[in-house]
C-alpha cells in the first residue's frame, strides 16, 4: 500500500546582498538545515528554502557606491551566498532570488489581492527612517537619535507620497490569532515581546518608494511612478518560493511554513507578514523560532572594528563540522552567544577530537587487535543496559529538537558518548578477557546509534562513523589542535 509523506516546510530570512556571508546568518541557516534533515530522518516530504534579497535602498547605494551595475551587483553577491551550500554541508531544496522574474510576478500578484480587499491606500508621509533596518523607527526606539542595532548608520527623514498597508486594521485580529496559537513565536520571551508591541497599537506602514528617487524595487501594479517597499516584497518570497500564485497544488500541499528568523526580524517576520497574509486571504505560517546575535569576543562585529568572523575561513582551518558543532552547541539556541577563536578551539579539542574522535578510533582499533567480526546478535546485560541509554538518549533528543535546543541536543549526545567510555575503562577489553568480543560488539552498537543520534547535527561526521564500521577501519575523525 503506498502511503503519502507529510509535509514540511521550512525557510530562513533573505539575507540582503549589501555585504558577504557572515556567521550571524551561518548559524540561522545551519539551525534550520538541523531542522530539516531532523524532519526528513523522521519520513517527512521536506522543502528547505532559502535565498537572498536583492533590492531597496542598502542594495542601491552599495552597487552605486561600488559603480558596478545593479543587477550583476546582485549576481555577484547571490553567488556568494549560493556557496554556503557546499561549505557548510547544507540540505536546502531551493535558492531564491527576489530578483527572479517569478517571484516579481508573485509579489505584485498578493499586491492586488491586498490592494483589491482594500488595505492598500496613498499619502504623504514623513518618517525617520534606519536604512540598516530598512525599517520605519519612533522616536521611542531611538538611542542618542540613532538605532540601537545601527548606531552608525544616520537616521534619515523620508517625505513623499507613498502607498501604505493597513497594518492599523489587523492589531486586534492578530492579538486573537497569538492567542489561540500559544507557541506561534519562540522562545515565549520573543512572543511576549511582539504581542506587547501589537497591543501599543499598529501604525499603517509604506509599502512603495517614488522610483524616482529610488528605482532598484518591484514595480507596483498600474502605477509605473512606484516600486515596492522592500519588505513588502521580500517577504512573498515564502510563497512564491512554493510556485504561488499559479502553482496551488504545492502550495496547498506544504503550506504553512516553520520560520527561522534573528531578533531583529521579529516585527517583520511574526506581525507584518502575518497581518499581509491575513489581507491576501492566506493562512498564516505555522510557528516562528527567533534567535539571538552573535557577537565577538563581547563585542558587535564590524568591519571597521576588524572583528567580523568569516565562516568560509573558518570552515577553511577547522572543517564544516568543526564549525556546525561549535555553533550549535556553544551558541545557546535562542539567546545571543559569543565567538572566540580560544572557546571554539577548546571545544573542538574537548568535544570532537577528545570526544567523538577518540571513542571511535579506541573502539574500532581495539576491533582490529582482537580481529573482532562485527557482530549484531550478541546479546548481554550490557547490551540491555546500552538499549535502554540509547531509548533514553532518543528520547530526549527527539523532545529539545522539537523544542529548538540545539546545544541540550548536543549534550545528551556527549552524554551517551561519555557513558561510552566509562564502559570501556570499567570492561577493558584491550586485556584480552572472555567478554571482549561482547564489550566492543556493544561499543559498536552503541557508536552506530551515536551516527544516527549526529546526522541532523554533524552529517558529514555521520556518514564517516557509519563507513568507519562497515570497513572495520579506524580513522581520525577531528586531529587534535595544538595550541598557540
Amino acid at each position: 500500500m503506498f502511503f503519502k509523506k507529510k509535509k514540511f516546510y521550512i525557510t530562513t530570512t533573505l539575507p540582503y546582498v549589501n555585504a558577504d556571508p557572515h556567521i550571524g546568518f551561518a548559524l540561522e541557516i545551519i539551525q534550520a538545515d538541523v531542522i530539516a534533515r531532523y524532519y526528513r530522518s523522521n519520513g517527512y516530504d521536506v522543502f528547505f528554502n532559502t535565498g537572498t534579497d536583492e533590492h531597496g535602498l542598502k542594495v542601491f547605494r552599495k552597487a552605486n557606491e561600488e559603480n558596478i551595475d545593479i543587477q550583476k551587483y546582485c549576481d555577484i553577491y547571490a553567488e556568494k551566498n549560493e556557496k554556503l551550500k557546499l561549505i557548510l554541508n547544507l540540505s536546502y531544496d531551493n535558492f531564491i532570488r527576489t530578483t527572479d522574474e517569478h517571484h516579481i510576478k508573485a509579489a505584485q500578484e498578493f499586491w492586488s489581492q491586498c490592494y483589491k480587499n482594500g488595505d492598500i491606500y496613498k499619502k504623504n508621509y514623513k518618517i525617520k527612517y534606519c536604512v540598516g533596518c530598512e525599517l520605519e523607527k519612533t522616536e521611542s526606539e531611538l538611542v542618542n537619535g540613532k538605532c540601537p542595532i545601527h548606531p552608525n548608520k544616520e537616521i534619515e527623514i523620508i517625505e513623499e507620497e507613498n502607498y501604505f498597508f493597513k497594518y492599523s486594521r489587523y492589531q486586534k485580529i492578530l492579538l486573537d490569532f497569538y492567542r489561540k496559537n500559544q507557541n506561534f513565536v519562540v522562545p515565549e520571551s520573543r512572543f511576549n515581546e511582539i504581542k506587547e508591541f501589537t497591543k501599543r497599537g499598529l501604525e499603517d506602514f509604506s509599502i512603495s518608494r517614488l522610483k524616482e528617487k529610488m528605482p532598484w524595487g518591484v514595480p507596483v501594479p498600474n502605477n509605473g511612478k512606484h516600486v515596492m517597499y522592500v519588505w513588502f516584497d521580500a517577504l512573498v518570497n515564502y510563497i512564491s518560493a512554493l510556485g504561488w500564485p499559479e502553482n496551488q497544488k504545492k502550495f496547498k500541499e506544504f503550506w504553512p511554513v516553520f520560520q527561522v528568523a534573528g531578533k531583529d526580524n521579529l516585527r517583520q517576520q511574526s506581525s507584518m507578514w502575518q497581518a499581509m497574509l491575513l489581507s491576501a486571504g492566506l493562512p498564516n505560517s505555522k510557528q516562528i523560532f527567533i534567535h539571538g546575535f552573535i557577537t565577538a569576543n563581547g563585542q558587535k562585529m564590524s568591519k571597521s572594528l576588524g572583528n567580523v568572523i568569516d565562516p568560509f575561513e573558518l570552515v577553511e582551518k577547522y572543517g564544516t563540522d568543526a564549525v556546525r558543532y561549535y555553533l550549535l552547541r556553544e551558541i545557546l539556541s535562542t539567546e545571543d552567544g559569543d565567538f572566540t577563536y580560544e572557546k571554539f578551539e577548546q571545544r573542538y579539542n574537548a568535544d570532537l577530537a577528545g570526544g567523538i574522535g577518540n571513542l571511535v578510533s579506541r573502539v574500532l582499533t581495539m576491533a582490529q587487535k582482537i580481529h573482532l567480526a562485527i557482530r549484531q546478535g550478541v546479546l548481554s546485560d550490557d547490551r540491555a543496559k546500552l538499549k535502554k541509554e540509547i531509548k533514553n538518549t532518543k528520547i530526549s533528543v527527539d523532545k529539545l529538537l522539537q523544542e529548538f535546543k540545539f546545544n541540550e541536543a548536543l549534550k545528551v549526545i556527549w552524554e551517551l558518548i561519555s557513558w561510552c567510555d566509562k564502559y570501556i575503562n570499567e570492561e577493558k577489553p584491550w586485556e584480552n578477557k572472555k567478554n571482549s568480543a561482547k564489550a566492543i560488539s556493544n561499543l559498536i552498537f552503541a557508536m552506530k546509534n551515536i551516527a544516527e543520534f549526529l546526522l541532523p547535527f554533524l552529517p558529514e561526521t555521520s556518514e564517516k562513523i557509519k563507513k568507519a564500521i562497515k570497513e572495520k577501519k579506524s580513522a581520525v575523525l577531528f586531529p587534535r589542535i595544538n595550541a598557540h
